[in-house]
């Protein structure tokens, strides 16, 4: 067992990114570590930022979130380091990972930015893994739009990507 707290919240991150082949949100990450009264916030947060800043994680910030994946150094860092992580702390992550359904998952992604157009694109994609199933860039006017739609994107997603994969196999001609 490490006698360094940091280094173990390290590892158990790049475990826990190695267990899902997609990204893991920071309130993902934050919940399992404050469910189990691993580690404060604020020390997660600075595990997670010393763990970007050696390259062993990347991470991918929109207006609401931050996704964390981990490199392939982090992956070889991992392979070499394991076994310094307990089995009961493996368990724990294992058991999240299960319960919360965080393996294989489809992951959707929203955000929107200003174009050099002036008007706002807001792009809104779904992922399998780390795959895109579909991604959907829409101009719009004005800001307050493109936050709106870009927000409404977790609760719409499934009814457009069925629409739009139902009017493209279709053999009807409209």
């Amino acid at each position: 067992m490490l006698s360094e707290p940091m280094t173990l919240y390290k590892l158990m991150n790049l475990y826990m990114l190695k267990k899902v082949n997609f990204p893991l949100t920071n309130a993902q990450l934050t919940d399992f570590f404050l469910q189990h009264e691993y580690a404060s916030y604020f020390t997660l947060q600075q595990a997670l930022g010393e763990l970007k800043d050696s390259g062993l994680i990347h991470a991918e910030s929109t207006h609401s979130t931050t996704r964390y994946e981990i490199t392939r150094e982090g992956e070889e860092t991992l392979t070499f380091f394991e076994n310094n992580i307990s089995p009961a702390i493996i368990e724990d992550m294992d058991t999240y990972l299960k319960e919360n359904r965080l393996r294989n998952e489809v992951s959707l992604v929203s955000d929107y930015y200003k174009s050099t157009s002036q008007d706002y694109i807001v792009h809104c994609e779904v992922r399998e893994g780390r795959s895109p199933l579909i991604e959907l860039n829409l101009s719009v006017p004005d800001r307050e739009q493109a936050a709106a739609m870009s927000s409404r994107w977790e609760h719409k997603s499934k009814e457009i990507y069925s629409f739009i994969m139902k009017s493209l196999m279709s053999e009807e001609e409209t």
